[in-house]
């Protein structure tokens, strides 16, 4: 029997990135003129992955989260893990919201990543759940690396990273 071949998907995100990327909003939300005299306040809080938006209105919220989310993407954040949350009233006429940061993949994203496999005939590959990671195994490499490339091809609303590649 042919050795098994095997890689990981998870979805992380990098604390420290984000940390950085808040700085860098935060800097250049005080230098712009249109948020002059503004209430604006962005909270990182690593210990539940969560980032808090205080703003004095809508448009000054949804500018923030741009600023936010470009900055993001500069420094390699997959802002496909960042999920919105509800706009909130805050104290006047400021608006609250919070962006949770998906660390790891949920049980139902997993069990649809197991599904979309089978579903695509791959009939050497296998596919198991491990706590908040997906492992792909197969006795053939080139199954893998198909497996690896429809993976990438379907939206699963999650940024997907392949890694411990084992043969």
């Amino acid at each position: 029997m042919a050795a098994s071949v095997s890689f990981d998907i998870t979805s992380t995100v990098d604390l420290q990135e984000v940390d950085n990327a808040v700085n860098q909003a935060q800097k250049e939300i005080g230098q712009r003129y249109d948020f002059k005299g503004a209430t604006i306040e962005i909270d990182f809080n690593k210990a539940d992955s969560t980032i808090g938006i205080l703003a004095d209105d809508d448009y000054k919220l949804g500018a923030v989260w741009e600023v936010l989310q470009s900055k993001m993407i500069k420094r390699g954040v997959p802002v496909k893990n960042l999920k919105l949350g509800d706009k909130v009233s805050a104290a006047g006429s400021a608006v609250r919201r919070v962006v949770s940061l998906q660390q790891g993949i949920p049980t139902e994203t997993a069990k649809a990543i197991v599904k979309f496999l089978k579903d695509q005939g791959l009939k050497k590959v296998q596919a198991t759940i491990q706590a908040e990671q997906v492992r792909v195994s197969s006795a053939s490499k080139d199954e893998l690396q198909d497996a690896m490339a429809r993976l990438r091809g379907h939206d699963f609303e999650l940024e997907l990273m392949f890694g411990n590649y084992r043969s």
